[in-house]
């Protein structure tokens, strides 16, 4: 499970560019090879690059060799961790203090 504010933000990095979003519903469809990305795309290596490095970083996207070129594919556990942390972050914890039980402010 994800435990640090900045795997979280890792995930959502992934998540936050437009090009990402693309290489995402691309792979939707299976394993792609990055020369395949590259052409769908109109993308040069060094860019899909740089963002298969995010993507894979997030979790979101696993990658195998084969060869000289890199398959990539989205990963089932990934994403799912994913869905987890945003509706972790994004569900209301009324164990927490909120802000109307600090004493700070009234005065």
């Amino acid at each position: 499970m994800i435990t640090t504010y900045e795997e979280h933000a890792r995930v959502f990095k992934a998540f936050c560019d437009e090009k990402r979003l693309r290489i995402l519903e691309l792979l939707q469809s299976g394993e792609k090879c990055a020369c395949v990305l590259m052409e769908q795309l109109d993308m040069p290596q060094s860019t899909l690059s740089y963002h298969m490095k995010i993507l894979c970083d997030s979790g979101i996207v696993d990658s195998r060799p084969e060869g000289k070129w890199t398959y990539y594919k989205i990963s089932e556990k990934g994403s799912n961790e994913a869905i987890v942390l945003l509706k972790e972050i994004t569900t209301a914890n009324t164990s927490v203090a909120s802000v109307e039980d600090s004493v700070c402010c009234k005065d």
